[in-house]
């Protein structure tokens, strides 16, 4: 589960990172993809006895990889801040033709933050639930068959 998740964690900073770089918006698609990934990766090393089991440990596998992803879209917001800044993201703002002005810098730099904050956070949440299934999905994939007893000789035919 921490292999997994370490694993998951760097991938999901990356991703994350890339996609904060090109929108300051929320990517939940990394959560879904890295969520999902880790939690099939959790079951393949674990490999489950039972399906809850393989649930909880590809959640905790899903929750630690999304905080890499956290981590990785905080990073890239602050550099997507320093690119656009208020000014241009006011103008595209307009764009879409919605009267918006920033009082001040501060203003944006704490919309900025905290929408991605808590987008961020929705996103730990969602790639722990993920995680979950991609842990009963490897569940099904590998740990029936490490879990199910031998199949018993059959005896030999007499009449």
């Amino acid at each position: 589960m921490l292999k997994a998740g370490g694993i998951g964690a760097a991938a999901g900073f990356v991703i994350a990172l890339i996609l904060t770089l090109i929108t300051p918006l929320c990517d939940p698609c990394a959560a879904l993809f890295v969520g999902l990934g880790v939690g099939v990766l959790a079951a393949f090393w674990e490999r489950p006895v039972t399906g809850g089991d393989g649930a909880l440990k590809g959640a905790e596998a899903g929750a630690i990889a999304t905080a890499g992803s956290l981590l990785g879209q905080m990073v890239g917001t602050v550099l997507n801040g320093i690119i656009v800044g208020p000014e241009k993201a006011a103008q595209l703002i307009r764009q879409f033709g919605l009267p918006f002005e920033y009082q001040s810098p501060a203003q944006y730099w704490a919309y900025l933050l905290a929408g991605n904050c808590c987008c961020a956070l929705g996103g730990v949440l969602l790639g722990a639930g993920l995680g979950a299934v991609g842990g009963l999905i490897g569940y099904q994939i590998w740990g029936r068959s490490a879990s199910s007893p031998p199949a018993e000789p059959t005896p030999p035919y007499q009449p």
